[in-house]
């Protein structure tokens, strides 16, 4: 199929970018890197009246460190990330995470602050902002807002953000020293997505777990800092219950509770394993 008819625009600076959408609304689209736009186009499940190019403007293309935090503007690519020098010393979980994520090819191309506005429940990256509990920055012509990762995910698809309203910039938290982390996930091939996956940080006052994959949206659960054995065998399982899983065409809602289990256990140990 190919998309219906739309106005494309590629504006030469942000503020243009934000005056068009502020006019168009809802009847616009924003295309960054296009990995998941231009599929939804091609298949006519958005029809967009304007499209919005921001891929090629140099003031949402960058990557840096920031009041202990990493941001990162709505043109920069997750290859980019992946290849930032200071990644693995910044940011060890997005280090182990970034490679999940589809393939270099599509990497190349697909952004991550577009990641994090399609919400998929699934995707690593919005997983990895909820663990860290990050923070978006939106952007319209008349106001700027920041929006903590908790408040920004609201189900299915579903965000926050506004009609006339761009991720201008994703920020995550820099390292804590002396915490660990880790990522883990089960997919059907490499680079789809998740059928659960897991990000786990085990800092001095305990360990946080986020499950993606299994509920409408990444789901946070805190544990003690102690937790082992045969507890953190019953604290992951009461948290697969609570995430009510359900079949679907992929994987078994009881399938998805083990691998809540399995996948947390292991997730968890190697992340007390590995301190920075």
């Amino acid at each position: 199929m190919k998309p219906a008819p739309f106005d494309y625009i590629a504006p030469e600076s942000v503020e243009e970018a934000l005056a068009v959408l502020a006019e168009a609304g809802e009847d616009a689209r924003i295309l960054a890197g296009g990995q998941t736009l231009s599929p939804m186009l091609n298949m006519r499940l958005v029809e967009p009246a304007v499209l919005i190019d921001i891929s090629r403007l140099p003031a949402l293309d960058y990557i840096r460190r920031k009041n202990g935090h990493i941001e990162i503007g709505a043109a920069a690519t997750q290859n980019a990330l992946e290849n930032w020098p200071e990644l693995a010393a910044q940011a060890p979980l997005l280090a182990q995470a970034l490679p999940h994520i589809g393939h270099f090819q599509t990497r190349n191309r697909g952004t991550v602050c577009g990641s994090l506005a399609f919400a998929d429940p699934s995707a690593e990256l919005p997983l990895c902002l909820a663990l860290l509990g990050g923070e978006v920055v939106l952007q319209s012509a008349s106001r700027q807002r920041v929006v903590k990762a908790a408040d920004f995910q609201l189900g299915m698809l579903s965000t926050a953000r506004e009609a006339d309203e761009i991720i201008s910039a994703a920020r995550f938290p820099v390292a804590e020293a002396g915490a660990g982390y880790g990522f883990a996930e089960m997919a059907l091939r490499h680079g789809d997505f998740a059928l659960a996956a897991i990000a786990v940080k085990a800092g001095k006052t305990g360990v946080r777990i986020a499950i993606g994959g299994v509920a409408d949206r990444p789901m946070v659960r805190n544990f003690p800092a102690g937790i082992e054995g045969a507890a953190l065998d019953d604290a992951l399982n009461d948290l697969a219950w609570d995430l009510a899983a359900a079949d679907d065409p992929h994987a078994t809602a009881r399938y998805r509770r083990e691998l809540v289990r399995r996948l947390g256990r292991k997730t968890v140990e190697e992340a007390k394993s590995c301190r920075v």
